[in-house]
């Protein structure tokens, strides 16, 4: 049984854990490996998620497969109408039961309750996921090329999906 629900602080090292499963993986075609470990240690961190939730304001989420943590998302409002998506992952071995499509469908159920009418996110230019993500509506909207220190950038499709059904 999948269950989606928000996360705790608690919820945070199984988000930083899942992370360093999942991004590996991920990311080994896409990104060096100096730069995966560096980003990893920058956004996933207990410090940095902490951050997030309590200082940023992101919202998260937590999938469960039959009681296992399979997954994560978090979000929040960076504009009047406009969301973002700023994390999405399910593990490898949980893709392919439609957990990433529920994940989407609940938070832009989330987000109309919030008269928010769009959400966005950023994808690696050669991430496969892209085509995930225009399956469910999202369109491409711009470029970005994001420093993220120690020599490193992130190489982007920003994608918006409306979200205003």
């Amino acid at each position: 049984m999948i269950n989606i629900r928000f996360a705790n602080l608690d919820d945070l090292t199984i988000v930083e854990k899942l992370a360093r499963e999942i991004w590996p993986e991920t990311y080994k075609d896409i990104t060096p490996p100096g730069q995966l470990e560096y980003m990893l240690n920058l956004i996933y961190s207990n410090a940095s998620l902490k951050n997030q939730l309590q200082n940023l304001h992101h919202t998260f989420l937590m999938v469960d497969l039959n009681e296992e943590p399979v997954g994560f998302a978090s979000y929040s409002i960076i504009e009047d109408g406009i969301a973002k998506l700023h994390k999405i992952y399910v593990h490898q071995r949980t893709q392919g039961k439609g957990i990433g499509r529920l994940l989407i469908d609940f938070i832009a159920a989330e987000l109309r309750t919030q008269n928010v009418k769009a959400l966005r996110l950023n994808v690696n230019r050669n991430n496969k996921a892209r085509f995930f993500y225009e399956k469910l509506g999202f369109t491409v909207i711009t470029e970005e090329d994001i420093d993220i220190g120690n020599g490193f950038f992130m190489t982007d499709y920003v994608m918006e999906m409306p979200i205003d059904k």
